[in-house]
Order: C-alpha cells, then sequence, then structure tokens
C-alpha cells in the first residue's frame, strides 16, 4: 500500500478498552514481557472503525495505523514533542534541551482519538502528535519510503522517455520550469537546457541558476583543451571509460556542468551509464556482491605535480553507498583511473571484493546501458555525479570545453523549495 493511500485511509481511530483478562489482539509480537496491567493498555478499534491500534510495553510505545506497525521509544517521544515550549515553528528548531530529558521517562497517561496521540508526562506537560506524522516519521515508515524517487534506465527507456530539454529562456525566467527542469533531473540524474550562448560567462549564469557553484583545485568555472596542462587524462584526446568524478574526495561533488563550446574534428561523444540501473541488477542478480561494494572501504587517490599543480587527494568510501535504515542507494564512488591501493581490508576479503567489483563492471559496461550524446554549443548538460557515470570516445581537433561542479546541497535545496522530493 502506498503512503497516499495510507493516509486517505487512515480515518476515524476509537478505540475502547478490552476486559482485563481478555487475551491482547493477534498484532502484537509473542514473547514480550507483561506486566498485570498490561491487558488494560492494551487498545484497539471498534470493528466498524479503520485499523488502529495501540499497546504501552515496558520500554517502548506500540502503534499500528492502517497496519503499520511501529514501535517508538519514549524518550524520543518526548524528544520530538512540537508544543510552543518544545518546538519553534517559525524556525522549526527544537526549543526543547534534550539532556534534560530522563532516559527512563514513561508517560502517565495516554489516549488517541480519531486523529491524534496524546501523551502527558510525569511533570504534567502534554505531547501531541498527529497520527500520519508518527506514520511518516517513524523508522518502519522512513524503510517504507523512498528519500529520492527515480525512474532507472538504460539506453532504451531513456530514449523512448523522449525526455524534453529546457530552453534557456525559460529555465532562466521561469521557476515552473525550473521545476520541471529539476523534476527531470532528479528522476533520470540528467538533464539538458538547450539554446544557451557557447560562452564561458553564459554556462556560469546557467549553472547558477540551480545552485552555488563549487569550487575545487580546478578552479571555479573551468575551460579546457586537450593540451594536458593538468595531470588528468581528461585533458587528453584519448578516450575516457565510463566513471565518476573527485571520486577522491572524502565528499565527491554531487553534480558536474558540461558544455562544449566548439569542436572542430571528429569523435568525442560524451557515454553516459545509469549506475544505479547498474547497481540494481548487480543487487538483483547476486546480493552478496551488493553488500560487498556497500560494506567495504576503497581509497581513491589523485596526484599531481603539473607545472605549477601540486596536489594528493585521498577519498574513502564504498563504491556504493546506501542508507542503512531502506538500503536505498544514493551515491555511486566508481572510478578505475583514480581507485588507489587496497589496503583497506584484509586478505580473505579481497576476493571477495574483486568478484562483485567484476560483476558491477561487466553490467556497466554492457552496450544497451551506454547512452552517447553529442555535445554542441549552445547545449549545456547537467549531470548527478553520485549516479550517473560519464566517458568519452577519442576525438580530432580543438575541442573546447567549459564547465563546472555544484553543492549538491544547494541543488536539492532549490528543488525542494520548489516542492519537489529531493
Amino acid at each position: 500500500m502506498t503512503f497516499t493511500r495510507m493516509f486517505v485511509r487512515l480515518g476515524a481511530c476509537l478505540h475502547r478498552l478490552p476486559k482485563r483478562n481478555a487475551q491482547p489482539p493477534a498484532l502484537w509480537p509473542p514473547g514480550i514481557t507483561r506486566g498485570p496491567c498490561a491487558a488494560s493498555r492494551t487498545q484497539h478499534t471498534a470493528s466498524h472503525s479503520k485499523s488502529c491500534l495501540w499497546q504501552l510495553r515496558e520500554d517502548y510505545f506500540e502503534l499500528s495505523v492502517s497496519g503499520l506497525l511501529m514501535r517508538f521509544d519514549y524518550v524520543w517521544l518526548r524528544d520530538h514533542c512540537r508544543s510552543a515550549s518544545c518546538y519553534n515553528t517559525k524556525t522549526n528548531q527544537r526549543n526543547l534541551d534534550t539532556a534534560t530529558v530522563e532516559l527512563g521517562i514513561r508517560p502517565s497517561n495516554i489516549r488517541v482519538d480519531e486523529e491524534t496521540l496524546f501523551l502527558t508526562w510525569p511533570d504534567g506537560h502534554v505531547t501531541r502528535f498527529n497520527l500520519s506524522w508518527l506514520v511518516q516519521n517513524s523508522y518502519e515508515g522512513q524503510k517504507q519510503r523512498a528519500v529520492q524517487p527515480r525512474i532507472l534506465w538504460n539506453s532504451e527507456i531513456y530514449n523512448e522517455a523522449k525526455v524534453p530539454a529546457i530552453s534557456c529562456e525559460g529555465f532562466m525566467t521561469s521557476d515552473e520550469e525550473l521545476k520541471q527542469f529539476l523534476k527531470t533531473f532528479l528522476l533520470y540524474g540528467i538533464a539538458f537546457v538547450e539554446d544557451v550562448p557557447p560562452t564561458l560567462e553564459a554556462t556560469e549564469t546557467v549553472a547558477q541558476r540551480v545552485s552555488l557553484i563549487r569550487e575545487t583545485m580546478y578552479g571555479r568555472v573551468w575551460n579546457f583543451t586537450s593540451d594536458f596542462s593538468r595531470g588528468d587524462t581528461a585533458y587528453t584526446k584519448l578516450a575516457l571509460d565510463r566513471h565518476t568524478d573527485t571520486s577522491y574526495f572524502q565528499e565527491p561533488c554531487g553534480i558536474q556542468v558540461f558544455h562544449c563550446l566548439r569542436h572542430e574534428g571528429t569523435g568525442g561523444r560524451t557515454l553516459l551509464v545509469d549506475g544505479f540501473h547498474g547497481a540494481d541488477k548487480v543487487l538483483k542478480e547476486a546480493p552478496g556482491n551488493f553488500e560487498q561494494l556497500s560494506r567495504v572501504p576503497i581509497k581513491h587517490e589523485y596526484i599531481e605535480n603539473v607545472g605549477a599543480y601540486h596536489n594528493h587527494m585521498i577519498g574513502v568510501g564504498p563504491v556504493l553507498n546506501v542508507y542503512p535504515w531502506n538500503n536505498e542507494l544514493y551515491m555511486i564512488r566508481y572510478n578505475n583511473y583514480d581507485r588507489a591501493v587496497i589496503n583497506t581490508v584484509p586478505h580473505d576479503t579481497v576476493q571477495r571484493w574483486y568478484v562483485a567489483h567484476r560483476a558491477l563492471t561487466t553490467e556497466l559496461r554492457k552496450p544497451e546501458n551506454e547512452l552517447w550524446v553529442k555535445l554542441k554549443p549552445g547545449k549545456v548538460l547537467f549531470i548527478d555525479n553520485w549516479r550517473v557515470l560519464h566517458g568519452r570516445e577519442s576525438f580530432t581537433g580543438l575541442r573546447q570545453l567549459c564547465g563546472c561542479y555544484l553543492t549538491r546541497d544547494d541543488v536539492l535545496n532549490t528543488a525542494r523549495s520548489l516542492g519537489l522530493q529531493a
């Protein structure tokens, strides 16, 4: 059942006290110690009402709404009180000093009406929770809810979707156009803005419409050709295999922006691969491999000594990064060029890691997962660097690109301010 349907079905939550000797409803798991008053604390709805049941346990409060069974620690319930003295609704910040809450606190009284849970604490303070708020914010609710909805794609899925690009004029002047652009970006991990003047200044202006620009050792907005001015293969005419950028940062850059200002030659198409789609295939076909890639920490390293540039960056983290409560993938750190010596795991783990990495690499290199795009002047590409791998084919002639990195937090901030889930 979706959360939307769950909220619709919430309805009235009536309750009645069972007889003192009545057995607790089958909803509650066996093996839990009950005091002499446990039966009188078991509440359930009348047969004609929507399902809402609750019970006081020794160490936590148990609540079921529309079939979702939730458990709340009493300290958690007191700490999350939204009364005026505990929470400032103007700043959305907590007023309550959590350190003053007794860790062994228990409510002295509790009741549930049609939509609200009321808890009275020993000092007389009353906490009120809307049941739908508890469903949305419970651990059990979060396990069933994606942090960010996505559409996983290969080249066929993406091409059949016929995802439209956004015109520069609408992108810069209309919040609705910006919202549509960000919706596309969040769903697919890539999005395009067309009719942008082929200059570094115009590219910078377009990028700033979405987020703050993240300055790195490559500068704020970079403009490069195949002159090998930096110690990186990207500054050559060679082909680049699929990878994510700045894997050697402790926090890799969230968004990458590319704009081809001119190309007088052949080749140079850009390769895009949905890393989450590849990881999902590994999860379904070999969960053990997915677990290896999400648990084993690996170093990535960037060493540069070219001209005036002297850098040594090291980033540590698993190839796949997941939220621990729902196993949702939120970042892939994949770059075979910059992967450092594997010295963070014992010998008996290394072989299993290589097997898992090979499975992911095989999936990412399947031709059906490759989306090839020819970047041209006027077409700016935004890439979710935590999700979509990019590469390129070799090329001839003069090829000039500019671009930048964006701070991920600010991109998501812009999306949320426009009403999108991110």
